[in-house]
């Protein structure tokens, strides 16, 4: 029997105040109303966007809620999602075609507002705003699973410094183009060595799709900007722009491999050069193994760490590839040695093999849990190896006792029982990728445990 709406209702209204989208979209499609108002009269829509919740916001818009309702004060939902700066908000409320949906108008508008608060730039603007006088409070928050921005607090008033992302998608969706270098200006005061700030990943995936000749020529021209962080933008530009070749069916990923091979015999930065090498790997290029050994002994070791990556897996390594190898094992960088631990296995000759069983008991766990990996997914059977991963059973992290759970149940090895023994509980609902997908070291084990369960031919006979 169906809930009565009244009932429905209330439970949205808790949901959406706990932030819980999977259960918002759950009473959504038992039949709650999507543009419910809350407890202060507006939609509850209002409330995900005032409390950066893009995930119910996008259940809610997805159930039938009005992103472009017009509001008391003349906004709307969408324009209060920009004017508070989080880009994962504003595509959660724009859903799909916005072009189509909105009006010129309302586009103008939320095009504007956006480009205020990038001008003006969040503390000025928050300043202005409230009349506070002091520094803003800021911090680094997710605005998506994938991505980071800066979250500024000044005068009892938090936004977050995505505007310069939230331009550049706009103007995307809405089929504007705005030059390349407009676009890298708005990019590179935003760069972090993990390079996961929305305002540089959002101008990397724009560019990336750009593919005009123009575009192009413009692009390459940051080979050559004095500043390293422009260049490395390029090379991540470059990195998206292939790895999205499958979506927009380019045809001229060659000249991208020629560019990353040339540029990487020029490149004087060691930041840029371990980005181009990095981007340069994925590529299917004849000169990788030349270019990679010519940096063996580079003195930045992000360098050093990007010569495993290219080295071909396909073929048996030739001899200078397996010196320069072994010699990277035995880096002073742990960064390096992790890094080569992970190629060693795909041609795993008895010199690699005792170079891993060395690495398992390296004094990084980083590198360990690598060696660990490396060997657990090859396919070396012998007693060395088994030997030495049971060995390492007393290992403090949790995480490294499963992977040779996983290494023993893929050789059916008989101590992999005692081995899930001293993995010991794990987190509730560890593992877990999606409605019917398991952490693949946990099937493995439960694999095992299918292959070797007692037959009737087992049992005692009466």
């Amino acid at each position: 029997m169906p809930a009565p709406q009244h009932e429905l209702t209330d439970r949205l209204v808790a949901a959406v105040t706990a932030k819980e989208a999977d259960t918002v979209k759950a009473l959504l499609e038992a039949g709650a109303a999507p543009d419910t108002p809350g407890p202060d009269g507006l939609p509850l829509l209002c409330a995900a966007v005032a409390g950066f919740d893009y995930e119910t916001a996008e259940a809610l818009t997805d159930g039938g809620a009005d992103p472009d309702r017009g509001l008391p004060d003349g906004t709307t939902p969408v324009l209060r999602a920009v004017d508070l700066g989080s880009d994962a908000l504003v595509r959660a409320l724009l859903g799909n075609d916005p072009q189509l949906r909105l009006p010129e108008g309302a586009q103008k508008r939320l095009l504007d507002l956006a480009r205020h608060w990038l001008e003006k730039g969040e503390e000025e603007e928050l300043r202005r705003r409230t009349g506070a006088v002091g520094p803003a409070t800021r911090r680094l928050v997710n605005d998506d699973r994938y991505t980071d921005v800066e979250e500024v607090s000044l005068g009892g008033l938090t936004v977050r410094a995505g505007h310069s992302a939230i331009l550049t998608s706009l103007e995307e969706l809405f089929g504007i183009l705005p030059p390349v270098t407009e676009l890298v200006a708005r990019a590179v005061p935003y760069w972090t060595p993990d390079e996961s700030h929305i305002n540089w990943s959002t101008a990397r995936y724009v560019l990336g799709q750009r593919q005009s000749p123009q575009d192009w020529s413009d692009l390459k021209a940051l080979q050559h900007h004095p500043d390293p962080v422009h260049r490395r933008f390029l090379a991540d530009v470059v990195w998206s722009r292939n790895s999205t070749t499958w979506w927009n069916q380019r045809q001229d990923t060659a000249q991208d491999a020629e560019f990353l091979a040339a540029w990487a015999l020029d490149e004087p930065d060691g930041m840029v050069l371990a980005r181009v090498l990095e981007v340069y790997a994925e590529e299917d290029h004849p000169d990788q193994e030349v270019i990679g050994l010519r940096y063996a002994d580079h003195p930045d070791p992000r360098v050093r760490s990007q010569i495993p990556n290219l080295i071909p897996r396909e073929a048996p390594p030739t001899k200078a590839a397996a010196t320069t190898l072994l010699a990277l094992s035995r880096d002073p960088d742990p960064d390096v040695r992790r890094s080569t631990a992970r190629d060693l296995a795909a041609h795993l000759t008895p010199a690699f093999r005792e170079a891993l069983l060395t690495l398992i008991r390296d004094s990084d766990f980083n590198v360990r849990a690598q060696a660990v990996i490396s060997l657990g997914n090859s396919d070396d059977r012998t007693a060395a190896v088994t030997d030495a991963l049971v060995s390492l059973l007393d290992e403090e992290h949790q995480l490294l006792r499963l992977e040779i759970v996983y290494a023993l149940a893929r050789r059916d090895d008989p101590r992999t029982e005692q081995a899930w023994k001293r993995v010991g509980e794990l987190p509730s609902g560890f593992g877990r990728i999606g409605p019917h997908q398991e952490n693949h070291r946990i099937l493995a084990y439960w694999h095992y445990q299918w292959r070797n369960r007692p037959t009737e031919s087992d049992s005692p006979t009466s």
